[in-house]
């Protein structure tokens, strides 16, 4: 092959990988999954933004560790003003649920992200939803993985703190996009 058609595919390769770089999940190392995190987890940084094809299937998401797969419904927003992105994460044995959110309602929001698993297993956590409109996320508590990556789902449900109106519904396997 010429010189020039290789640098050429391999700018291509570099630009349709790199999005799936940038949405690595979780920090390298085992984790330990019997001390659950005393309040959620929040991202100063701007979520990652999965190709909508990758959003709907399983992938691997290069990290510098071992591999991280995730399954992500669309990206959704509210006539109010909340963005979210839900995914189900799973690396080793571990799997997890993790929300990006971004709250431009000016309000301070209460949500709540639910990942079920096989027979039964669900694990909540609650989130604490600023009045800042910066991206952000929440994530349950990894746990040990009890079955394919297939059988979980993770749903996230923002309501608005005063009147605790449900204001978005966000998927995992959502399978179009819609707001409440």
């Amino acid at each position: 092959m010429q010189p020039r058609l290789m640098v050429l595919l391999g700018v291509v390769a570099v630009t349709v990988l790199l999005p799936f770089a940038g949405a690595a999940a979780g920090p390298v190392g085992d984790g330990d999954a019997k001390s659950p995190p005393s309040t959620p987890s929040t991202a100063p940084s701007a979520p990652p933004t999965p190709s909508p094809s990758a959003s709907r299937e399983p992938s691997l998401l290069a990290g510098l560790g071992v591999a991280t797969a995730a399954r992500c419904g669309p990206e959704l927003s509210s006539p109010d003003g909340v963005e979210a992105q839900t995914c189900v994460l799973r690396q080793g044995h571990d799997t997890w649920a993790r929300t990006y959110y971004r709250n431009a309602t000016g309000e301070q929001l209460a949500a709540v992200l639910t990942v079920m698993g096989p027979a039964g297993r669900t694990v909540q956590m609650h989130c604490a939803v600023g009045t800042e409109d910066e991206p952000a996320a929440c994530e349950t508590p990894r746990e040990r993985s009890a079955g394919a990556a297939a059988e979980y789902s993770a749903v996230a449900e923002f309501a608005a703190g005063d009147s605790g109106s449900l204001l978005l519904r966000s998927g995992s396997n959502s399978a179009a996009p819609q707001g409440s």
